[in-house]
């Protein structure tokens, strides 16, 4: 399912960041808004915390290629019509469809080892920096999920419940107290819910409510959302010192190029504290905690 063009550009890219908004990023937890809720994921307040956004890299770019091929023919073969020819689609059941789907959980399980693999070595730089060992530093995972991937869920629909392949893009799983597809550790407060601001302000860890269940299929956001498109932001970033203007915001940005900083600015994006409250205000999710960077690494 997965072709060897896709396997061998994923094989030198494991344990790497990528461009665009992708990012490492040190943060100090700032606010608690939900005490119990942050407990139970052992957030506190001036923790160090570390943010990982990445995915499966050049092998998810070459599936994704792939199958956009295979399944443009797909639609053809099965009398699909379509509104947009940006689109391609084939039924789930079919073999263009199971092979899609076989495709897209390897890509997947690429983003949690890539993730995993960068994990550690972030983890081997504070032990090697400060001296500690890691009893000291006690570098443990609190959550790890993917998004913009199709899952096989049950949901209400018109009173029944019933088999669905739910695919988020732009938005991440938000399941609600309670519900068995979460692990043990959490169910009693929800799944933990990671949203990244911008570099020079803020981020947010939250958890699902039960009214994202019946109003967005167990969704919210992921992330603040462009203001501005990456060719915009590179102009207004054109003749500043951009790494200066980071560091008088109490943030250090290293990246391989300038581009990049232009590209990902504060400026660029939305204010991510108005997404999340809107979320809140909707009982979509719920505010654990605030999160402020100091260090950013940029692909």
């Amino acid at each position: 399912m997965v072709s060897q063009r896709a396997i061998e550009r994923g094989k030198p890219q494991l344990g790497t960041l990528g461009s665009g908004n992708h990012f490492l990023e040190v943060d100090v937890v700032d606010t608690i808004y939900s005490p119990h809720e942050a407990d139970t994921m052992g957030l506190f307040k001036d923790q160090i915390v570390i943010q990982i956004h990445t995915g499966s890299r050049g092998c998810g770019y070459q599936i994704c290629d792939d199958f956009l091929r295979i399944l443009a023919n797909a639609s053809q073969k099965y009398h699909i019509s379509l509104p947009d020819r940006q689109l391609a689609c084939a039924p789930i059941k079919s073999q263009e469809g199971q092979d899609y789907l076989a495709a897209m959980a390897a890509g997947a399980n690429f983003a949690w080892n890539n993730r995993q693999v960068i994990m550690s070595l972030a983890e081997k730089t504070f032990l090697e920096t400060f001296s500690l060992s890691p009893a000291d530093l006690q570098f443990r995972l609190v959550y790890d999920v993917c998004h913009n991937i199709a899952k096989i869920e049950k949901h209400m629909i018109e009173d029944k419940n019933q088999k669905l392949c739910l695919h988020r893009k732009g938005a991440t799983r938000a399941f609600p107290p309670g519900h068995p597809d979460l692990p043990d550790k959490y169910r009693s407060i929800g799944q933990p819910v990671l949203i990244p601001g911008d570099m020079g302000r803020y981020s947010f860890v939250c958890v699902g409510s039960q009214n994202a269940m019946q109003e967005t299929f167990g969704s919210t956001c992921h992330g603040a959302g462009r203001l501005q498109s990456r060719k915009r932001a590179k102009m207004m970033g054109k003749g500043r010192d951009l790494f200066t203007e980071m560091e008088k915001m109490g943030v250090f940005v290293k990246a391989k190029g300038y581009h990049t900083v232009a590209e990902e600015m504060p400026y660029a994006y939305k204010d991510v504290a108005s997404v999340t409250d809107v979320m809140e205000k909707a009982g979509i999710s719920k505010k654990v905690a605030k999160l402020k960077p100091i260090g950013v690494i940029k692909g």
